[in-house]
């Protein structure tokens, strides 16, 4: 049991990113856990941790054996869930990250649903735009809006975001519809500022084919709920999302602009790190969230 209790503490160390976060995540004492990284690397006869004033290091053998310790930690647990399972309940903690507005406006009803079914199961949700470290925080999984490159993370795909282009009706009877995406460029644009450049707009014109318009640029922010309540305020032309603008498109807020152009469509995944089996839990959730938004996502209707 010792050597299990040494795996935890050691995988914790790793995952927190320092040995007070983990004491603290532990409910340890932090001369508790030195203690027992020390006595794990003397018993190993191997350095594991490579210790600075800034950060800790994981030499090779650090890896090597974390990796391990990940899986057969992983194995441990779904053994127990398993029995648990065939008892007729899933049990234990799930992590989750979520972005903040689609996680609130979307996935949180969905979430309450899944705890309704699963009510053993205890949920740490952190809803934040920012991207998290899965291994280094301690995250069962996470689900991303996003154009995914990273090749260390396992991705199934839940849903289509797609952006269009909108105004308030009182906007457009002052300053005119545009009719050509070239016209953006003569309205005052409210624009997301946590991409690489709020002011060029990308869009795929009737006929297919890519194109670009640089706009003005009048008012950029980081949240698109903020953006929406100045686009629907009559401050200017706005791209977002349609899971943001559903319910403003439907009652007339705001009118959706160039309709038979494409502009970005990224999507939501859920994603979780290569090195992290997935438990039985975070399978049903993934499977749970995957059948609820299949098909057309209810905010395009």
């Amino acid at each position: 049991m010792a050597r299990f209790a040494d795996m935890q503490v050691y995988v914790s160390v790793v995952e927190s990113g320092s040995i007070s976060a983990a004491a603290e995540r532990l409910n340890l004492a932090k001369s508790a856990v030195s203690r027992r990284l020390a006595e794990l690397e003397a018993r190993l006869g191997v350095s594991l941790i490579q210790r600075t004033t800034r950060r800790l290091n994981l030499t090779d053998s650090g890896r090597d054996y974390y990796t391990r310790c990940v899986a057969i930690l992983a194995d441990v647990e779904e053994a127990e869930s398993a029995v648990s399972q065939a008892h007729g309940a899933l049990r234990g903690r799930l992590k989750v990250a979520l972005p903040l507005a689609f996680g609130l406006l979307h996935l949180a009803p969905l979430i309450q649903d899944f705890m309704a079914q699963h009510p053993d199961v205890r949920f740490e949700l952190d809803f934040n735009d920012r991207q998290v470290d899965l291994m280094q925080e301690g995250f069962d999984l996470a689900i991303r809006i996003a154009s995914l490159e990273d090749s260390s993370l396992i991705a199934r795909r839940l849903a289509p975001i797609r952006h269009v282009v909108c105004a308030s009706p009182r906007y457009l009877a002052r300053h005119g519809t545009p009719r050509a995406a070239a016209d953006l460029a003569l309205h005052a644009c409210l624009a997301y500022s946590n991409v690489r450049d709020p002011g060029l707009w990308n869009y795929r014109d009737p006929a297919g084919e890519p194109g670009q318009v640089r706009v003005p640029v009048r008012l950029a922010a980081s949240s698109g709920e903020f953006l929406l309540r100045a686009a629907v305020a009559d401050e200017g032309l706005v791209q977002l999302p349609t899971f943001y603008l559903h319910e403003a498109l439907r009652t007339g807020q705001l009118v959706q602009l160039l309709a038979d152009h494409a502009w970005p469509e990224l999507a939501a995944y859920a994603v979780y790190p290569l090195t992290r089996h997935l438990s039985s839990r975070a399978r049903a959730l993934i499977d749970f969230l995957a059948e609820r938004l299949a098909g057309e996502p209810h905010w395009d209707h």
